[in-house]
């Protein structure tokens, strides 16, 4: 899957505290989002429109 950009205005104390936390970490920033995007619970719609949440656990 292609990779595209993702631009967030954040406030440079934030940006200075996440740099510091992927370096305690060891992991880049972009491994740090994917990471926590892919902890959110999946969002589904079922044939009567109601929103279902369940637990991602595939990748």
């Amino acid at each position: 899957m292609p990779k595209i950009p993702l631009h967030i205005r954040i406030s440079k104390r934030r940006k200075n505290k996440l740099q510091l936390y992927a370096a305690i970490k060891e992991k880049s920033i972009t491994s740090l989002i994917e990471d926590w995007i892919d902890s959110l619970p999946q969002e589904e719609i079922d044939k009567n429109g109601a929103i279902l949440s369940r637990l991602s656990i595939d990748d």
